[in-house]
C-alpha cells in the first residue's frame, strides 16, 4: 500500500511523462512545478492508493482528535507487551511505544501485510507489513521456522541506498517506506520488496521528494538478515515529487521446472502529470541483485472505450491500479489489476479487471482480457457524515458512522499447481448474487463532488454488502468465467449463511500443492459486527467449482481501529491489503486491533509525579487501540 510521501500527490502528478521504457530505469524529474492538491482531478484521487494518499494528506484533517484518557493500566508490561490471543499468534514481537495523543499510530502501528512460504520447507515462513516503530512509516518484517506457531522480529536495512542515481551522491537517506511484498525462490532465498521515499517540503526543510522501490534479499537464512543495500527495481530522483511510483507488488517464478526458474518480477504504477496511471514491470534473473529496463503491462485495448479526455501515450488504457504478479509451472507470467478505462451507461458504476501474460520472462506482455467486471466500495464521505473525502471505506448499517479508515477492492489471483492451465482471479464487489437490486442495494452513479461510486441501500441492514467475486479460466488465463458475465451471477467464495447480507473486503487467495483455493479476508458476518463496525478473518477453501468451506481466523472479534485518527477520532488507515500463504495449509496474517493503546495519564510525569500509563477513549466512544499483527493456521 501504501506508503509514500506527501508528496505523494505532488508526485501523482507534478510528472513530466511521456518516458520511453529506457529511460524509466533511473527517472530524474524536470524542474517542473509540483502540482497541489487542489489540482488532481478525480479520477486521480480515486487510484492513488490508501497508504499514498493518507501520506500525502488527501482527506486528512489538519488536527485529528485526541483521545480522552482515563483509566490506569493495571500492568503496564502487560498493556505494553501484547501476546497471543487463544489460537490467534501475535507475528510483530515489539511491546507498544507511547506516543503522545495526537500522534496516534506514528511510533506504534503495523498494518498492510504480506506472508509466503519457502516452496521447499513450508515451515519456513516470512511475513512483513508497513512498521511504524521508528516514527515514520517504513517495512518491517519476521521469521518463522516452525510454521507460524512462533516468530521472530528481523530488520530490514532500510536506512540509505547508494545515491548514484540522486545526483552521483555516496549515500540517499531515506525518510519512510512501506508497500512490502515478499516472496521466495527455489533455491531457499526470500525477497522482500520496499517502497522508500522523502517526504519533502512541508513537512520537513528537505527539498528531496524522490521515492524508489528496491528489493532486499535474505540469502539462506529463512528472514533472519539481509542483503545491503537494497537493489534498485525503479528509482526515482525529485525535488519536485515526479514521477510517482505507487503500489508496487513482487512475485518469484520458484517452479523448478520453468524456463525463468527464480526469476524475480516487480510491477507497480506511474501516476502521471498528464493525468494518466500505466502499470509497469521490471525483471531480475540474477537473485535480484540487477534489474531490467521497465517494459509495459497495461497495453492498449479496445475494452478500454474511456479515456476520461486524457492524453493515451501508452494506449488506451491509461487509468490503472492494483496490479498482482504471479507465475505458473511453465514460466508463464500473469499480471491482474484494475483497470477503470470501461465505458458505463447510467447509474451504473462497475469497472473491469484486466489480465495480461508475457511468456517471454517479462519482455512483452499480450493484449489485456477482462477477467471480470465488478463495482468498488462506496464514497466515505457521502455516506458516513463527510469524513474520509476523496476516498472509499466499508460503512458499518445503520446510524453510527465510525467505520471510515481507507478501503478499496483489488484483484488476487493465482494458478492451480495441480492444473495449471486454471488461472483463479479474486475481486471485492459491492454488488453481487447477494447484494443487488432484488434486496435494496443499486449503483447510483459516482459522487459529483469526489468522483467515487454511489449505491442505494448503503446503510441499511440486509442491502448494500461488499463479497469476493471468483473468476476462473481453465485455458491459461484466454479466457474467464467473468469475461461475459455480470458480477450479479458470479460465484462468491463468502457462501456461509451468516456472510449473504454482511461485508466481506481485504482479500488474497492462493492455491495449495493439491489444488485447493484458500482466500482470506476480513469478515463482518459474527455477532454484531455488522453494526458496529466490528470485524474478524475468515478463510474459504474448496475447488474453483465450489462449495466452499467458511472457517474463522480470528478467535474473537476485533474492534474499529482508531490509530491515525481523524477529528471524530475514527481512524482513516488500515492498510490496503492484507496477504496468505497456503504452501501448508492456510495462513492469513492480517492487521489486529484488540491490544489498548496507551497514554500518560494525566497529571503524572511531572515534577514530583512519577509518569503512570492509562487507556483511553476516543470521541467516538471506542476504547484507543494499537494496530498489531496476528495469523492463524487454519485447514486448507
Amino acid at each position: 500500500m501504501k506508503s509514500r510521501l506527501i508528496l505523494a500527490f505532488a508526485a501523482v502528478l507534478a510528472i513530466a511523462l511521456a518516458i520511453a521504457p529506457a529511460t524509466l530505469r533511473t527517472q530524474h524529474a524536470s524542474a517542473a512545478t509540483g502540482i497541489s492538491l487542489s489540482g488532481l482531478n478525480p479520477i486521480q484521487k480515486r487510484l492513488l492508493s490508501g497508504f499514498a494518499s493518507f501520506e500525502a494528506g488527501v482527506g486528512v484533517p489538519a488536527h485529528a482528535a485526541a483521545a480522552r484518557v482515563g483509566a490506569r493500566m493495571s500492568s503496564t508490561s502487560a498493556g505494553l507487551c501484547p501476546s497471543n490471543i487463544r489460537s490467534d499468534v501475535l507475528v510483530n514481537q515489539n511491546c507498544l511505544n507511547v506516543a503522545d495523543p495526537g500522534l496516534q499510530g506514528r511510533a506504534q502501528a503495523q498494518n498492510e501485510t504480506t506472508v509466503a512460504q519457502n516452496p521447499s520447507n513450508p515451515r519456513q515462513i516470512v511475513g512483513a507489513y508497513n512498521d511504524y516503530r521508528r516514527g515514520d512509516g517504513n517495512c518491517g518484517a519476521a521469521f518463522s521456522r516452525n510454521g507460524g506457531a512462533n516468530w521472530t522480529d528481523t530488520t530490514l536495512p532500510t536506512g540509505f541506498t547508494r545515491g548514484t542515481a540522486f545526483g552521483g551522491v555516496a549515500r540517499e537517506y531515506w525518510q519512510g517506506g512501506g508497500d512490502p511484498s515478499v516472496a521466495w525462490d527455489s533455491r531457499g532465498n526470500v525477497y522482500l520488496a520496499c517502497q522508500l521515499f522523502q517526504r519533502g517540503p512541508g513537512t520537513t526543510n528537505n527539498p528531496d521528494q524522490s521515492s524508489s522501490v528496491y528489493v532486499f534479499r535474505s540469502t539462506g537464512d529463512g528472514g533472519a538478515s539481509w542483503d545491503f543495500p537494497g537493489r534498485p527495481a525503479i528509482e526515482t530522483s525529485t525535488t519536485t515529487g515526479a514521477p510517482f511510483n505507487d503500489k508496487p507488488y513482487m512475485t518469484i517464478d520458484n517452479h523448478t521446472s520453468s524456463p525463468f526458474r527464480d526469476r524475480i518480477y516487480v510491477t507497480w504504477t506511474i501516476f502521471a502529470a498528464d493525468g494518466t496511471a500505466y502499470i509497469w514491470e521490471v525483471n531480475s534473473d540474477d537473485y535480484g541483485q540487477s534489474f531490467s529496463a521497465p517494459v509495459l503491462v497495461s497495453t492498449t485495448s479496445s475494452l478500454c472505450g474511456n479515456t476520461f479526455g486524457l492524453p493515451t501515450p501508452q494506449g488506451t488504457c491509461n487509468e490503472n491500479q492494483f496490479s498482482d504478479p504471479f507465475t505458473s509451472p511453465d514460466g508463464t507470467l500473469y499480471v491482474a489489476y484494475s483497470n477503470f478505462n470501461n465505458s458505463v451507461t447510467g447509474n451504473d458504476n462497475r469497472n473491469q479487471v484486466l489480465l495480461v501474460r508475457s511468456t517471454d520472462g517479462g519482455q512483452t506482455f499480450s493484449a489485456p482480457v477482462r477477467a471480470m467486471d465488478y463495482y468498488d466500495l462506496p464514497d466515505c464521505a457521502t455516506y458516513q457524515g463527510g469524513q474520509d473525502t476523496f476516498r472509499a471505506c466499508v460503512p458499518e448499517k445503520g446510524t453510527a458512522q465510525n467505520s471510515v479508515f481507507r478501503a478499496a477492492n483489488y484483484p488476487s489471483g493465482a494458478v492451480n499447481p495441480a492444473n495449471p492451465k486454471q488461472v483463479a482471479v479474486t475481486i471485492g464487489s459491492y454488488i453481487s448474487r447477494d447484494s443487488n437490486e432484488s434486496n435494496g442495494c443499486a449503483p447510483a452513479g459516482f459522487s459529483s463532488a469526489t468522483g467515487i461510486n454511489t449505491y442505494t441501500g448503503v446503510k441499511t441492514a440486509g442491502a448494500c454488502s461488499n463479497k469476493i467475486l471468483l473468476s476462473v479460466s481453465n485455458d491459461g488465463g484466454a479466457t474467464f468465467t467473468g469475461t461475459t458475465t455480470d458480477p450479479r451471477n458470479l460465484p462468491v467464495v463468502n457462501t456461509a449463511p451468516g456472510q449473504a447480507r454482511t461485508d466481506q473486503w481485504f482479500q488474497w487467495a492462493g492455491f495449495t500443492p493439491k489444488g485447493t483455493l484458500a482466500v482470506s479476508y476480513y469478515d463482518r458476518q459474527y455477532g454484531s459486527d455488522e453494526t458496529t463496525g466490528n470485524m474478524d478473518v475468515s478463510v474459504s477453501t474448496g475447488s474453483v467449482k465450489g462449495p466452499f468451506r467458511v472457517a474463522r481466523a480470528t478467535s474473537t472479534s476485533m474492534p474499529l481501529p482508531t490509530q491515525f485518527p481523524d477529528a471524530q477520532g475514527n481512524s482513516l488507515f488500515f492498510g490496503d491489503y492484507s496477504g496468505l500463504s497456503a504452501q501448508a495449509g492456510a495462513h492469513p496474517l492480517w492487521m489486529d486491533t484488540r491490544t489498548p493503546d496507551a497514554f500518560l495519564c494525566p497529571g503524572t510525569g511531572v515534577t514530583g509525579v512519577p509518569p503512570t500509563l492509562c487507556q483511553g477513549t476516543e470521541p467516538s466512544g471506542i476504547v484507543a487501540n494499537d494496530q498489531t499483527i496476528y495469523t492463524n493456521q487454519l485447514p486448507a
